[in-house]
């Protein structure tokens, strides 16, 4: 069983990096970073109980991260009789507060029934149907057939192990929505480059998302935590927008728009000023969205605003905890790109 995890996971939209490997030291703990993090789990340990999964829990712990900023990407065999406890298991971690996400769809025996009944944040098709896509019809009807599953269940499509242009622009005109593979990595200057898609790459239409499929991982910080720790995550990833301030449960009680909180750090006696405080002194009031509302009302809900049309959307599940947000940006390009789709459709509020 390869990794699917040989680089950054990139967004194909904007080219900018959402969530990168976890990474263990010699010792044992997680190298934080401030993006989310993607860790590749074979199912066979997670079918061995919450015992086998105690150690990640207190990594976690010890770097200060919570569940929510981590995927899960399970790849591996999951036998017949394995099947209920394997939901059980999932079951588990989600309660914990885990994204959760297959790899090797399409080629690994874990059954597309099993993938579904999971609902999981993520579906990464098998790197060998990427390597083969671009020659072979027979690949391609098989990665199809994935990205139909996942976009059925609300689920974003990973292409991993991109290695040529070739590749990636099937896995576009497929409708993958993440990447990652060599020619994804980082620059010798540490940044990310991606190709431009064409036309023909656009992905065929289909009728508007719900928020719950345009979902990033949030960036989040205890509702407690100082200016200067947003500080530092902002100006360690270029590509961080927002970042969220939650409570104990994971409910959102803040967010800092990127622009609006770096402008008021470094104006005069900023830091002074704001450094050492809590950061929700400068956190506007989150704009929360359900994961199941269409994208046409999130929109209409970003527009209410008209001092923060621009700032990220929250997205909340059903007991009102932060999932991960949505950008407008994502937002707008699914409105305004398929306007025959919308044409009809009316959305109370």
């Amino acid at each position: 069983m390869s990794s699917l995890l040989t680089g950054p996971l990139v967004d194909l939209d904007t080219g900018s990096v959402i969530a990168r490997p976890a990474m263990l030291d010699p010792s044992g703990n997680l190298r934080a970073a401030p993006l989310p993090m993607v860790l590749d789990v074979p199912v066979q340990v997670v079918l061995s109980g919450a015992v086998a999964m105690a150690p990640l829990h207190e990594a976690l712990r010890r770097a200060g991260r919570h569940p929510r900023e981590l995927i899960l990407l399970l790849s591996g065999p999951c036998a017949p009789q394995e099947r209920r406890l394997l939901r059980v298991a999932l079951d588990g971690l989600r309660a914990h507060g885990y994204l959760l996400g297959f790899g090797g769809a399409g080629t690994e025996h874990v059954p597309l029934d099993l993938i579904a009944d999971a609902s999981p944040y993520l579906v990464g098709i098998a790197p060998e149907l990427i390597a083969r896509a671009p020659r072979d019809h027979r690949a391609v009807a098989a990665a199809r057939a994935v990205v139909t599953l996942a976009r059925g269940v609300g689920a974003h499509v990973l292409a991993p192990a991109i290695e040529d242009e070739a590749q990636l622009a099937a896995a576009r005109s497929w409708g993958a929505r993440m990447a990652t593979g060599p020619l994804l990595s980082p620059g010798p200057d540490g940044l990310v480059r991606v190709p431009l898609g064409t036309a023909d790459d656009q992905p065929e239409a289909t009728l508007g998302p719900r928020v719950q499929e345009l979902l990033l991982p949030a960036v989040t910080l205890p509702e407690a935590a100082k200016a200067e720790q947003a500080v530092e995550a902002f100006g360690r990833e270029p590509t961080i927008t927002s970042v969220v301030l939650v409570d104990e449960y994971q409910r959102p009680l803040g967010s800092l728009d990127r622009g609006r909180f770096l402008l008021s750090i470094a104006s005069r006696y900023g830091h002074a000023l704001y450094g050492s405080k809590p950061a929700r002194r400068l956190a506007d009031p989150p704009r929360t969205v359900p994961r199941t509302t269409p994208a046409v009302a999130a929109m209409q809900a970003a527009g209410r605003d008209t001092g923060r049309v621009y700032d990220d959307l929250v997205v909340t599940d059903e007991v009102n905890r932060c999932l991960g947000i949505v950008r407008i940006s994502d937002l707008i390009r699914q409105v305004t790109t398929r306007p025959a789709l919308w044409a009809d459709r009316r959305v109370p509020g």
